[in-house]
């Protein structure tokens, strides 16, 4: 049981770590402020994924030094990816999300 809870908090430490650049972060804060209630925490969760991966493929594209490259969805190292990503979301926006109502009620 303790090898377990190791491995999860471990998990959790490396998406957080994912998430904690500077490209996460401004994911997560326009996450945070568009999100209404504490309910739709995973749903932001798994919106800020998917804003995250658009802006990874789109990224080289935009500042104009590679084509664009779809991602390599069929690699077990993809999904590992999403999953720290969207474990990483979680505890970012939940933070900014209490901090914003912290603010906001006081």
């Amino acid at each position: 049981m303790e090898d377990v809870l190791r491995d999860a908090l471990d998990f959790a430490r490396a998406g957080f770590d994912e998430v904690n650049a500077v490209q996460g972060l401004v994911v997560a804060v326009v996450a945070a402020l568009a999100m209404s209630n504490w309910g739709r925490l995973f749903f932001v969760a798994v919106s800020a994924v998917v804003a995250h991966v658009a802006l990874d493929v789109l990224s080289p594209v935009f500042a104009e030094v590679g084509p664009l490259r779809l991602p390599e969805v069929l690699e077990p190292y993809f999904w590992r990816y999403l999953g720290l990503l969207f474990v990483g979301y979680l505890i970012a926006v939940g933070i900014l999300f209490a901090v914003k109502r912290v603010v906001i009620k006081g």
